[in-house]
């Protein structure tokens, strides 16, 4: 697996190129798969060469971080673990989250928390999961820079934060990396995001690289998602979108066809050609998924086929979140 590094100099990580975005591990995607055969799967990421695997306390709440707790113990060497904070999740977990929450001594608790979920002594890359407009970003960086000076957190990062405030926190402490969603149907961070990330040596970790599945070429506009799936809710996956965005998915299609990849090959090497201190995190739930998804780093894209691909994204419609789940980024 080749590898790629996060954030610059001191603040340095290095990671694989793709990583591991454990999310839909236990939830947001229909019913959880069986914990031991997900405990299976993150095993098997590590002996294929992953080394960044993605959670958070929210996710679930609280049973994701205690799956990979459980599944990465017995190699906690040979990994890096990020997780976050920022969210109000009820001690019992029977709720996701209730309001942002980023105030210096809950980031503190939820740390501890954290490490005894995941059964470490040290959370290597802490992310504040979403911006909270009540508690000044250089507050939640010097809780974080304490953490780190306590040794209970390595590296800093932050989620879906704009521009001026990435600048702010890392003023404080600096970033190792910002996680966004980025993909060729998700291309905002082009804008504002990735430029500012670029002049300050801080990296860039995508999640949703392959569109929560749909740039894979195997949901279709027909798709019934059932219960608890979190596409349910999303303007991008209503029918009338997915009919809109298939040509996109059409074209990465032919695109592997002429390499002998799959579209979700294209699509993940298409995020690694753009800069080389961006790492995608894809959720994976199967072996199979995660060796396809691994053979993009061997997928070359030339210069042509790059601009065909921007073009056919240049015309995607939909909004990706909800407007009161937008209004949770970019701040």
């Amino acid at each position: 697996m080749n590898t790629r590094t996060l954030g610059k100099g001191a603040h340095a990580l290095e990671v694989s190129a793709i990583g591991h975005g454990c999310m839909g591990m236990s939830m947001s995607y229909g019913p959880a798969p069986e914990r031991s055969e997900m405990i299976r799967v993150i095993r098997s990421a590590v002996e294929l060469g992953i080394t960044l695997f993605d959670t958070a306390e929210v996710y679930g709440p609280f049973v994701n971080e205690e799956l990979l707790g459980e599944a990465l113990e017995p190699v906690r060497d040979r990994v890096v673990i990020a997780t976050k904070f920022g969210f109000n999740v009820s001690p019992s977990g029977t709720t996701p989250w209730s309001g942002l929450n980023s105030r210096p001594e809950h980031i503190k608790e939820v740390a501890e928390a954290s490490l005894k979920r995941l059964r470490t002594d040290v959370i290597d890359l802490f992310y504040q999961h979403r911006v909270d407009p009540d508690v000044p970003i250089e507050e939640v960086a010097g809780a974080v820079k304490d953490l780190i000076t306590e040794g209970k957190v390595k590296h800093f990062g932050l989620s879906e934060a704009a521009s001026e405030t990435v600048r702010r926190a890392h003023a404080v402490q600096p970033l190792t990396a910002v996680q966004n969603e980025y993909s060729v149907w998700w291309r905002k961070p082009e804008e504002a995001l990735l430029p500012t990330l670029e002049e300050l040596g801080i990296g860039l970790v995508s999640y949703s690289p392959l569109g929560r599945g749909f740039l894979t070429g195997k949901v279709h506009a027909s798709a019934d998602f059932g219960e608890g799936d979190l596409r349910s809710t999303l303007p991008r996956f209503t029918p009338e979108a997915m009919a809109a965005n298939q040509s996109l998915v059409d074209l990465l299609g032919e695109v592997a066809a002429r390499k002998g990849a799959t579209p979700a090959q294209v699509a993940l090497a298409w995020i690694l050609a753009q800069k080389p201190w961006i790492v995608p995190i894809p959720g994976m739930r199967s072996v199979g998924r995660l060796e396809e998804n691994l053979g993009a780093t061997s997928v070359e894209l030339t210069t042509a086929e790059l601009a065909e691909i921007d073009e056919a994204a240049a015309s995607v419609q939909g909004d990706r979140y909800p407007e009161a789940l937008e209004r949770l980024t970019g701040r």
